[in-house]
């Protein structure tokens, strides 16, 4: 199987997430989508960060009826930090009969120079990148193993939910039902 790699803090997971993961699943070659939640990336400030498995749980509620989308806790099981190519060869030991694809927002692809053997993840893996604002052109956007999608732009983040629950503010359609009940259920982001 070809699986697309959607890694995320998923802080919450929301609708923008789901629509990235569907279009991967449904308009591209991938046969399945992993929402990889991730523990803490390197590059980002933990203090945000709600706990992981109030995240995962999130995750799985968000994607139960989806018969192409499935969540992963594979992160969970790996020393901290995690970095993708760690998680990647890990996957590959356990699952050799896959193929695995990351799937990155432009805004990721830019400072990929940044990550941890990144040139190993260019060489030995291939990506597939959804747009974000103002990350339109990328110094990798021409490289031979990054394929540029065009799945629907979505302006929508997690820290604006965040933001939008701590003022009380009605996030309904931004979040799938069961997410947003189960964040009510925890009282989680005020």
């Amino acid at each position: 199987m070809k699986i697309g790699l959607f890694f995320g803090s998923f802080n919450p997971i929301h609708t923008g997430h789901l629509l990235i993961a569907s279009y991967m699943a449904h308009y591209t070659d991938l046969d399945k989508i992993w929402l990889v939640v991730s523990p803490h990336n390197p590059l980002k400030k933990a203090s945000d960060l709600i706990n992981t498995y109030d995240r995962l749980e999130m995750a799985k509620l968000a994607t139960e009826t989806s018969d192409k989308i499935e969540v992963s806790d594979i992160e969970l099981k790996l020393p901290r930090p995690s970095y993708t190519i760690d998680t990647l060869t890990h996957l590959h030991e356990i699952f050799p009969q896959h193929q695995f694809v990351l799937i990155m927002g432009s805004d990721n692809l830019n400072s990929l120079h940044k990550w941890k053997n990144h040139e190993i993840l260019l060489r030995d893996y291939h990506i597939y990148v959804y747009p974000r604002p103002g990350f339109e052109d990328t110094v990798f956007s021409t490289h031979f193993s990054v394929t540029v999608t065009d799945t629907p732009l979505i302006e929508i983040s997690s820290t604006f939910i965040r933001k939008s629950i701590a003022q009380n503010k009605n996030v309904q359609y931004f979040l799938p039902d069961k997410v947003l009940e189960f964040i009510d259920s925890k009282n989680l982001y005020r």
